[in-house]
């Protein structure tokens, strides 16, 4: 069975790290105003994270959610020996997917989750 979370970044950082999870953020952007130290990171995955032109494109615009969730899928293909690593360590372990975006319903760790989780 999978253990797979997803986290705002900057609701994370204020409390303790589950013990034994795997934390990763998969945002190209760090962060604003969150230390290194202070995110207890286990991985920044920014080549996870949807690219510059379909982060700008989306700009978490709900209307253009299902283009996004389709478009990012696409990006990810490639990346599939990544996707099954993280698999694996869900597999195992709590894994935490750490997203900056101000939108908890419209971001690239819900999509990654559902990926992951199918």
């Amino acid at each position: 069975m999978m253990e797979i979370k997803i986290e705002r970044a900057y609701e994370f950082y204020k409390k303790e790290k589950p013990k034994g999870s795997y934390a990763i953020l998969v945002d190209g952007l760090w962060p604003r105003g969150i230390s290194k130290e202070k995110l207890q990171l286990d991985e920044w995955a920014k080549h996870l994270a949807p690219s510059p032109e379909l982060r700008r494109w989306f700009a978490h615009d709900a209307d253009k959610w299902h283009e996004f969730k389709r478009r990012y899928r696409e990006e990810l293909k490639p990346l599939q020996g990544e996707l099954e690593q993280l698999q694996e360590i869900a597999r195992r372990r709590q894994l935490i997917l750490l997203y900056g975006a101000k939108d908890t319903k419209h971001n690239q760790a819900v999509v990654l989750k559902d990926l992951l989780q199918h």
